[in-house]
């Protein structure tokens, strides 16, 4: 177990699933775009280094955090004598319900909007914008992430796996594939599918402010931000105003939180 959750082996599973969208992305695609897809991908590429090497970076917070909370008792589940499986279930959910408190508040405050529509002006979603995330958004979800170890004293060892879990699902809920409706619907009462993420991608703020899940579907549905549905055929990705070349650059992107656009 321990030599599945290590840095390496979890980098070397998300390549192998974004090489294995990325392929799917040409046989069998939701939309067709307009566009050299390697020429598109640079800048994502770029920003998902970033996010790595952040990530890496204050990983030592976490172990940290995680490492003193447990052996000081601190935190919900000091409580609560449980079982690995259930520290799997209830940490992996209060990892993800703090998740969606940090994805809310990154489109409800004005100062997390200006990182997150980094992400948001993407106007041709494909497996490459899973991590297409401003440094300064990874920090604020770290600390979310700091915030739900303390509260409920979750081991290293289940945050490691639920950020496995969240960035394969990232890669997944992305990626420019067809998928079947019923399948679709089955899987959707549970996760968040690519047909339920591709709405909180739409240029009509109405949908983008929905949505906002991580892993599991269920806390939209609680919240009531959840849109069912949504026809692709008039679906339209991105933020208006973010279109021209030079916002779409790396440079444009990493900028983009310091210029006072308007959300239009």
């Amino acid at each position: 177990m321990q030599a599945l959750l290590t840095d390496q082996a979890r980098l070397v599973m998300l390549i192998v699933l974004c090489g294995l969208l990325w392929t799917l992305e040409s046989i069998i695609p939701l939309y067709r775009f307009r566009y050299g897809r390697v020429r598109h991908a640079m800048p994502n590429v770029a920003l998902t280094l970033m996010l790595v090497i952040t990530n890496l970076s204050l990983s030592f917070s976490s172990a940290y955090l995680a490492g003193f909370t447990v052996r000081n008792g601190i935190g919900l589940f000091a409580f609560l004598v449980l079982p690995s499986w259930a520290q799997i279930l209830f940490g992996v959910l209060a990892l993800d319900l703090f998740a969606y408190f940090a994805h809310v508040l990154l489109h409800k405050s004005w100062l997390g909007w200006q990182f997150h529509r980094v992400h948001h002006s993407e106007n041709a979603v494909d497996v490459t914008t899973a991590f297409r995330q401003h440094p300064g958004e990874t920090v604020w979800r770290i600390i979310w992430q700091l915030a739900a170890i303390v509260t409920f004293g979750i081991p290293l060892w289940v945050v490691v796996m639920y950020l496995l879990l969240s960035g394969l699902n990232a890669e997944l809920e992305h990626a420019n594939i067809r998928l079947n409706l019923r399948v679709d619907r089955l899987l959707r009462l549970l996760v968040v599918t690519p047909n339920m993420h591709k709405v909180h991608h739409s240029r009509d703020q109405r949908e983008t402010d929905s949505n906002y899940s991580n892993i599991f579907s269920l806390w939209d549905r609680l919240f009531g931000t959840y849109t069912s549905s949504i026809d692709f055929r008039k679906l339209n990705y991105g933020l208006d105003g973010f279109d021209i070349k030079e916002r779409q650059t790396l440079d444009g992107l990493l900028k983009m939180p310091f210029v006072n656009y308007n959300r239009v």
